[in-house]
């Protein structure tokens, strides 16, 4: 098998961490044409598309063999790939593989589960940087994080696709955030359906999901010009009902900040 050790490893918010060895991982390319083809994964539920570079990575992980052909591979009903583990936690492998630094929320609590799922694909680096964690940033700055998600409810049986609902939805504990969206948005107040402490929302119907779209880049560029930068990027595909299926998108935005003093 290939030895290969990784470059520097990096814990978003809360750790750095370098794993022992000098080299980077060899790729083996059998062609470039077919090594960036776009592959389509179903893990658990979620849908990812990556390349094949990207999956082969790491040759000695369980992905690395996967996509080498050294065992058989499942299909889901669409000819996806199929993996039976946590769709949601597999942003996070795939980010490592894409970047080989681990990217997380500030209050990211499921470390445990995440280190299963990276045993479980047989990722060493991944593992190593789990297994020791080291301070990213001085005592005195932390991460804020928002989330922003599109969640779009289609039917399943007209044609073409009609959308029955969309709702838009900023989650950040950072408030100042929340009120600039509340004064420099008004234009959108008849849809702002749902206001909380660290959330708004936004609904739209049939007749008017298109401005959904507009208001998301307009939210997006918003949050960037408060010095935020996107982390992450997921989409989920699920069913809940026999006449409707749900595709939610969703952002992670992060930003390095001073910590105040009580």
């Amino acid at each position: 098998m290939q030895r290969w050790s990784p470059p520097l490893l990096r814990h978003e918010n809360t750790t750095r961490c370098t794993a022992p060895g000098t080299a980077a991982p060899q790729d083996h390319r059998p062609t470039s044409r077919t090594m960036s083809s776009p592959v389509t994964l179903n893990v658990g539920g979620c849908l990812y598309t990556t390349s094949l570079s990207t999956l082969q990575r790491y040759p000695d992980s369980m992905l690395g063999a996967m996509f080498r052909g050294d065992f058989p591979t499942t299909r889901d009903s669409q000819g996806n790939y199929f993996i039976d583990r946590d769709g949601t936690l597999f942003r996070y492998i795939l980010n490592f593989l894409r970047t080989s630094e681990l990217t997380l929320p500030l209050d990211f609590t499921e470390t445990d589960l995440l280190r299963k799922e990276a045993d479980f694909y047989q990722i060493e680096p991944l593992i190593q940087c789990l297994n020791d964690p080291k301070p990213l940033y001085p005592p005195d700055i932390f991460e804020q994080v928002v989330e922003l998600s599109s969640t779009r409810k289609l039917s399943k049986y007209s044609n073409p696709v009609a959308v029955i609902i969309t709702q838009l939805t900023i989650t950040t504990k950072v408030h100042g955030l929340l009120e600039g969206i509340s004064n420099n948005f008004t234009k959108w107040n008849k849809h702002m359906m749902d206001t909380r402490d660290c959330q708004v929302s936004f609904t739209f119907g049939p007749c008017d999901h298109h401005q959904e779209v507009s208001l998301r880049v307009l939210l997006m560029d918003y949050i960037m010009k408060q010095g935020f930068t996107i982390r992450n990027t997921r989409v989920h595909h699920m069913s809940e009902r026999a006449n409707e299926n749900t595709v939610e998108h969703h952002w992670t935005f992060c930003r390095p900040a001073h910590k105040v003093e009580d």
